[in-house]
């Protein structure tokens, strides 16, 4: 499965950018289809490399909002 979104992620055009992707390579989707390494859904994934950077950094604050959840929840 991982193998599968690196090479979707290749497909996209990139976009040169500030931000960093911040995938972990533990890539695995809970039942709501958010990784469960880097806390983007598979749709933020595969489009990363064409975002801008406003729109990289609304789902960076998205996946952290996401992670103190997962946390809270334990």
């Amino acid at each position: 499965m991982r193998g599968l979104f690196y090479r979707l992620l290749n497909m996209n055009n990139e976009t040169p950018s500030n931000i960093e992707s911040p995938c972990i390579r533990q890539c695995c989707l809970d039942e709501n289809d958010v990784c469960v390494g880097c806390f983007r859904t598979l749709d933020e994934i595969l489009k990363w490399n064409s975002l801008s950077d406003n729109e990289k950094q609304v789902i960076m604050n998205t996946c952290n909002e996401r992670k103190q959840q997962k946390k809270e929840s334990r």
